[in-house]
């Protein structure tokens, strides 16, 4: 493992320890919306095959840092590559998203889903982060993530993406909570392998993605979604008790003080809940990151300048706040709008730390 850039603005931050301005970057910021992006895409075939390639994922992870004053790098990857190592069968149809060609129709198959060996088809990803940590400046953090087993749980069951909100696995959790459980179960028990693998190829950072936590019931959300995040939590720190990590459920409002209890270091805040009520409920015992809707990002420049200080000053003084998008940026962004958006955090926050 390299040394970790605890001197960081970005690692600062999610210690809550002063620093000089808020630290800046973009949830899915290497990606469609930069021309650089689409052509080395083209050139690896797919988005299976770049993600798959560690020299190109290393690639489009750079992309982002050489055009922006980025205080972080994310790697390339994406949150199904686990259930793809168990065998599941992951492709992209273009304009879809992420399909898989044997989903889980049922407690057999769920019972027979392999934890052995699935590291091992990872490797991967572990060779991209080495070579990312390598590639990129030494003085940055790079982030590693893992999609939370209630989320992946919700893909491997629907077979994809949902248009009804992944009524299988919701309907699971009523009618058969204990194969729901099993499922989980075997996810956490790989995640945690996952992540720390990663964090011996060098990520500096973690976040856990818990897309479709804000889809369930209060009751439901602790014991099918937080749970799982808090053991995954647990077990890292355990092993790694100096790594960050950062835990986001889009739609999680409601449940801040359950989320700042699990022993992860950060909230990520959706735009749906105002970061000034966010610190109210957590206190200082977590950092938060957020939460500039997306869609501000289509707007002006004049617009997005206004909306960039409404976010800071609705954290207001202090540390503890990493500027992020509430969600990651979308393919139509112009690059330019993004760039608006970065200056204006580097101008806007350091009345913010004085």
């Amino acid at each position: 493992m390299t040394n970790v850039p605890q001197d960081s603005l970005f690692i600062r931050s999610l210690h809550r320890q002063p620093v000089e301005r808020t630290p800046v970057w973009v949830m899915r910021q290497a990606g469609r919306y930069l021309p650089e992006y689409r052509q080395t895409r083209q050139q690896a075939g797919d988005f299976l095959s770049l993600c798959k390639t560690p020299e190109l994922a290393c690639e489009v992870t750079l992309q982002p840092l050489r055009r922006f004053q980025l205080d972080a790098a994310i790697i390339f990857s994406d949150i199904l590559t686990i259930p793809d190592a168990m065998g599941l069968g992951l492709y992209f149809s273009e304009g879809e998203g992420p399909k898989f060609s044997r989903p889980l129709q049922n407690a057999a198959a769920i019972d027979q889903l392999p934890t052995d060996g699935v590291i091992d088809q990872l490797h991967y990803v572990f060779d991209a982060a080495a070579l990312i940590r390598q590639s990129m400046p030494a003085e940055l953090p790079l982030i590693g993530f893992t999609g939370s087993p209630w989320t992946l749980a919700c893909y491997m069951m629907e077979g994809g993406g949902s248009k009804d909100d992944f009524k299988k696995m919701i309907t699971c959790i009523y009618q058969d909570p204990a194969v729901a459980h099993r499922l989980l179960s075997k996810l956490a028990g790989v995640i945690v392998t996952y992540l720390c693998e990663q964090v011996r190829a060098g990520v500096n950072a973690l976040m856990i993605f818990d897309t479709w936590g804000g889809l369930l019931t209060p009751a439901a959300y602790l014991d099918f979604s937080l749970q799982y995040a808090q053991q995954i939590i647990a077990a890292v720190k355990k092993k790694h008790p100096t790594i960050p990590i950062i835990f986001f459920t889009k739609g999680g409002g409601q449940w801040l003080k359950s989320m700042a209890s699990t022993g992860c270091d950060a909230l990520s805040i959706d735009w749906m809940t105002d970061l000034a009520v966010a610190r109210q409920q957590v206190g200082d015992r977590v950092a938060l990151q957020g939460n500039l809707d997306p869609r501000v990002l289509l707007t002006n420049p004049q617009v997005i300048r206004e909306e960039v200080a409404k976010v800071l000053a609705s954290f207001g003084h202090g540390s503890g706040h990493i500027f992020n998008l509430g969600h990651g940026i979308t393919p139509d962004v112009p690059p330019d709008h993004l760039e608006v958006m970065i200056r204006a955090v580097r101008e806007l926050s350091p009345v913010y730390h004085r």
